[in-house]
């Protein structure tokens, strides 16, 4: 047995493959503790794993950087700068939520965190091996940019690697006076002016990923360290999790029973600037279609006085819900393709920012659904038009079926439970 910490700091989809992760290795006998924010304790504790609190507020960070210039179609450089005063915050805290006195006993240290920020340090201070988990290429790679840089630009020789290192020194540049901070007062030297990545990458430093080959191909530079496993599920660990078990509510029952299989339209965490002209938006785009919803509300506030064609709903388990579905307007996060690329039913992704638009495009290019349709450009003709596709084209769902089968097959988050319990 091992006592495996792993670090997870984000929104719900950033953290709950990681909980999925800790009860993999859980599963396989092994002891792990979560280190994330208070909102996703009782998920953690669910899970049977220890929990480790981090200060912030998963949703007003997220909230704040939305304000400050993150979404609604913001250029790369202006969501760095929000979510830089947002989860910059986040730096005063994390030396005295990770202080080294609340590590001891750790075996093996999991990072989330973007730019590897803490996992090198806290296992150079444990003196124990540690691994990158991420569930989007982070991985170097001369063949492709990093997730939300432009694709295919040949500007300069090395531009794809570029953007990585890019990527790297913004966010260790941020936090780089914590982490020396936190190493000053764990008795260590202090990181150098560019930070820990050129060791990590001469250590081969393993990095797992929980997201499918089958939809990011592997770069031809990766080397043996890096893992992309499939994603993870809880629904692949759990019997009770599965389509028959989750009793949903009788409002909903109703509705789906009504009619034709509705249309799923849904942004996850994304919170939106204005969510009630982005519901109107949403009912006069479904309503010209002649098609019944779905609606998510989320943390993007949607909701309020809706027709009878579009039923609210806060929850639904995706892995029973999108199946039901005859089309999903999704916002293109990782976890959430996993799952709509998981269920076989036709999709589109409306991305707001980051990774999301290149999920958008993989899927289009796999023939699952239409191209994305940017947040900053929806308008409700636009999704209308997309809908309508979505719905029509028969090649759309055979496509996405097939691709199914070849996704819920590969059962990732157990492959990584495997290939992390190797690690030494």
């Amino acid at each position: 047995m091992r006592n495996i910490l792993i670090l997870a700091l984000g929104s719900r989809g950033d953290v709950q493959p990681y909980i999925t992760l800790g009860h993999a290795l859980r599963q396989a006998g092994h002891a792990v503790r979560v280190a994330t924010f208070a909102l996703f304790e009782s998920r953690v504790r669910k899970a049977g794993l220890d929990f480790l609190p981090i200060h912030g507020d998963a949703e007003g960070l997220l909230r704040a950087a939305s304000q400050q210039g993150m979404l609604a179609g913001a250029g790369m450089f202006k969501t760095i700068r929000a979510l830089g005063r947002s989860y910059g915050s986040l730096a005063a805290s994390l030396p005295a939520d990770l202080a080294g006195s609340k590590l001891h006993g750790t075996d093996l240290v999991l990072n989330q965190l973007p730019c590897n920020l803490f996992g090198w340090d806290i296992a150079e201070y444990l003196g124990v091996p540690h691994a990158m988990v991420s569930v989007i290429p982070l991985a170097r790679s001369r063949h492709r940019p990093l997730m939300g840089f432009p694709t295919g630009l040949r500007v300069f020789p090395g531009y794809n690697r570029f953007t990585f290192y890019l990527g790297e020194q913004i966010g260790w540049q941020m936090f780089r006076a914590s982490v020396n901070l936190w190493r000053k007062q764990a008795g260590l030297a202090s990181q150098a002016l560019f930070g820990a990545f050129e060791r990590m990458e001469k250590a081969r430093t393993p990095i797992v990923n929980g997201f499918s080959e089958r939809v990011i191909p592997r770069p031809a530079d990766w080397g043996t360290h890096i893992h992309s496993t499939g994603w993870w599920m809880p629904e692949d660990l759990d019997p009770d999790l599965q389509d028959g078990v989750w009793n949903p509510p009788d409002d909903l029952l109703r509705f789906l029973q009504s009619g034709s299989p509705p249309v799923f339209v849904g942004f996850g965490s994304m919170p939106v600037p204005h969510p009630e002209q982005t519901t109107t938006l949403v009912i006069q785009a479904i309503q010209s279609t002649g098609q019944r919803a779905i609606l998510h509300t989320g943390w993007a506030g949607l909701g309020g006085t809706l027709p009878e064609t579009i039923h609210p709903i806060d929850y639904a388990p995706y892995r029973w819900l999108f199946p039901r579905m005859s089309a999903l307007v999704h916002h293109g996060g990782s976890g959430t393709t996993g799952y709509a690329l998981s269920s076989g039913t036709p999709s589109f992704v409306v991305p707001f920012g980051f990774d999301q638009g290149e999920w958008g495009s993989r899927g289009a290019a796999l023939g699952v659904g239409p191209k994305p349709l940017p947040f900053k450009a929806l308008k409700a003709g636009q999704l209308a038009q997309r809908i309508h596709d979505a719905v029509n084209n028969p090649a759309y769902p055979q496509a996405a079926a097939a691709l199914a089968n070849l996704l819920r097959a590969e059962k990732g988050v157990l492959r990584a439970a495997r290939i992390i319990e190797q690690l030494t």
